[in-house]
C-alpha cells in the first residue's frame, strides 16, 4: 500500500514544558510534557492509526518509538476536525524530537503528516 503525504492534515507542537516534578528513570532523569493539535484541514476524513517518533539526544543516542494509535486512541477526523492531546519524553540531555503520524482516509488510501521538530533543552 502505497503512503502518501496528505495536504492539509497538520500536527503542530503547541506546547512544551520541561516538567521538574515528574521523575524520569536514572539513566533518563529529564521529563518534557509535549501538547499536540492535529487538524484535518483536507476535504477526506482520517483515522489515526499510528505514529512514529525520533528522539535525538545530544549526547549522540537516538531512540525511535513505533505504536498504534495516538494516547490509546484512534482518533477519527472529519474535515475542520482537531484532535489535542498531550504526552511525554524522558531524556539525559538535550534533544530534538520529530515524527510522522500514520492513518486511512474513509476511502482507504494511507496518509501521513509529519511532526515538525521541537527542542527539549534540559535547564541548566
Amino acid at each position: 500500500m502505497k503512503l502518501r503525504e496528505l495536504p492539509g492534515l497538520t500536527a503542530e507542537v503547541t506546547q512544551v514544558v520541561h516538567a521538574a516534578d515528574l521523575d524520569g528513570p536514572p539513566d533518563k532523569p529529564h521529563v518534557f510534557v509535549y501538547f499536540i493539535t492535529i487538524a484535518n484541514a483536507s476535504d477526506v476524513s482520517v483515522t489515526i492509526k499510528g505514529r512514529k517518533w525520533v528522539v535525538r539526544e545530544a549526547n549522540g543516542e537516538t531512540l525511535v518509538v513505533e505504536g498504534d494509535g495516538v494516547v490509546g486512541e484512534f482518533p477519527h477526523l472529519e474535515p475542520g476536525e482537531q484532535f489535542h492531546y498531550n504526552s511525554s519524553h524522558a531524556i539525559a540531555t538535550d534533544a530534538v524530537a520529530e515524527g510522522a503520524y500514520l492513518g486511512v482516509s474513509d476511502a482507504g488510501e494511507a496518509v501521513f503528516t509529519r511532526i515538525p521538530p521541537f527542542e527539549m533543552r534540559v535547564p541548566r
